[in-house]
């Protein structure tokens, strides 16, 4: 992964945007995945917000064979299972530095930190936890669906203060065959033991989203962002 910024698609709620959500796609999708959800979110009480899909790169993913794709890390065979020492740590903290490079951009725009949200599904939920946990400056909230904490034997000693009383959305489906149900649950409960405010919401799905996981989300956006 380079230094240059990721390439991104961006979906304005309002003019003059007080607020900025950086939402990270799922292994193998591209940053237009979420795109119509936005304006499913209902919306209406919240400020206008930027939203930022970023497109993650092209590269090569074991766990399919070598297949190249756009993913945020690899993921090799028992990654899923749980056992994160096998883990694509450079891949993973590599993408931390590319979305870390987008909130500065953010920031620069005229969005304080703490009104910018990191969300992400699958793989990109993956890194709105590794990033927004470690991040220093203090953030509006972190979104994390059908996915897990990456890296978590790391979290006790790089996590930042400034993000220790960061509002969590965690939202998995108690049928999802990609990433288990109970890594999800596993990595909720990891977390509420190390004193986060996790809301945790769960649903009668695969891996995927559904139309009640969207309106909790849009009440969470309206909140965290207010």
């Amino acid at each position: 992964m380079t230094n240059e910024l990721l390439e991104t698609i961006e979906v304005e709620t309002g003019a003059s945007p007080a607020a900025s959500v950086i939402w990270m796609h799922g292994l193998g999708a591209d940053g237009n995945d979420f795109v119509p959800v936005v304006q499913e979110l209902g919306l209406d009480h919240a400020p206008a917000i930027r939203f930022v899909f970023p497109h993650a790169p092209m590269q090569a993913v074991t766990i399919n064979n070598g297949y190249v794709m756009r993913a945020w890390y690899d993921v090799k065979w028992g990654d899923l299972e749980g056992r994160s020492k096998q883990a694509d740590e450079s891949g993973v903290r590599a993408s931390q530095a590319a979305i870390v490079q987008l909130i500065g951009r953010e920031v620069s725009r005229g969005t304080p930190p703490d009104k910018i949200v990191l969300a992400g599904f699958s793989q990109g939920g993956a890194v709105a936890l590794q990033t927004g946990l470690r991040h220093p400056q203090r953030l509006a909230g972190i979104m994390a669906l059908s996915t897990y904490l990456p890296l978590a034997e790391s979290l006790a000693r790089e996590a930042a203060q400034e993000n220790r009383r960061t509002p969590l959305f965690m939202a998995h489906g108690t049928q999802d065959g990609v990433v288990p149900y109970a890594m999800g649950l596993r990595s909720r409960d990891m977390l509420v033991e190390q004193g986060y405010d996790v809301e945790w919401r769960e649903y009668p799905m695969q891996h995927s989203v559904c139309l009640e996981e969207i309106a909790h989300i849009g009440a969470w956006l309206t909140r965290v962002l207010a």
